[in-house]
């Protein structure tokens, strides 16, 4: 990585913390920020299985057996934060329960200009599971890991204390932060016994820059605001009795 993208990425990663600590402080924006993370990790956990049986397949148990863990953490990750919204009264909107013609369900199924910037290149049925590039998977994966690592630890120190509420979700990103190292360390073993190191250094850098270009696409998108940020939330029955978060 050069020098320019690596100040580029600190840069980026400093704006980008900015703004997610002001969206999950603010009591207005924090219920459609803990849908977007339901929606992204437990949307991940198809993908991810169906990665585990297709390497499995290929004879590669112990790649196998990471990505049933990795299925089954993110399954839980979206039980935390479906939690978290259940605690505030909300609920994530069923998308497919909606009319396909609705503007709603159009701008749910319209990719985001993050991911757009950060696969450029790659049609979606490149990325599908049984026919993605290992390379590309882990590659991409790892570095996306690394760094919401970062992103949940930061998130959760800017949560008060005082509040219980708050606290219990403060209590469920770190869980979710220390889990996502733990991913972020295996997809990187997982490159090493493919690759050799300076492979993986290549390969590292190319994803590292993607994600420069993507946080870069990510901004203007906000700075332009062409529409309002669409809600991914809708009011549901809070549960007086369930206030403890699972976090083990």
């Amino acid at each position: 990585m050069n020098f320019l993208t690596y100040v580029m990425h600190l840069v980026g990663s400093g704006a980008a913390a900015y703004y997610s600590a002001a969206q999950i402080r603010d009591s207005k924006t924090r219920p459609n920020v803990l849908a977007g993370f339901q929606l992204a990790e437990s949307g991940s956990v198809p993908f991810l299985t169906k990665l585990s049986d297709r390497a499995a397949a290929e004879g590669d148990t112990w790649l196998a057996e990471k990505l049933t863990k990795h299925a089954a953490d993110e399954t839980r990750h979206g039980q935390i934060f479906a939690h978290a919204l259940k605690q505030l009264n909300k609920q994530v909107i069923d998308f497919k329960s909606l009319p396909q013609g609705t503007e709603e369900n159009k701008s749910q199924q319209r990719r985001s200009p993050f991911f757009a910037a950060y696969f450029e290149g790659y049609t979606q049925e490149q990325l599908k599971p049984d026919v993605i590039d290992w390379g590309v998977f882990m590659g991409s994966t790892y570095i996306l890991e690394l760094d919401a690592s970062k992103d949940f630890a930061r998130m959760a120190k800017v949560l008060p204390d005082d509040d219980p509420k708050s606290r219990n979700l403060k209590l469920g990103m770190l869980s979710v932060a220390k889990d996502e190292t733990g991913h972020a360390g295996y997809l990187y073993e997982a490159m090493m016994r493919r690759m050799s190191a300076v492979e993986v250094q290549k390969l590292v850098d190319e994803w590292r820059t993607r994600k420069v270009n993507a946080l870069l696409a990510f901004a203007a998108n906000i700075l332009q605001v062409k529409e309002q940020t669409r809600s991914l939330v809708q009011d549901g029955a809070a549960s007086e009795s369930d206030s403890e978060l699972i976090v083990a």
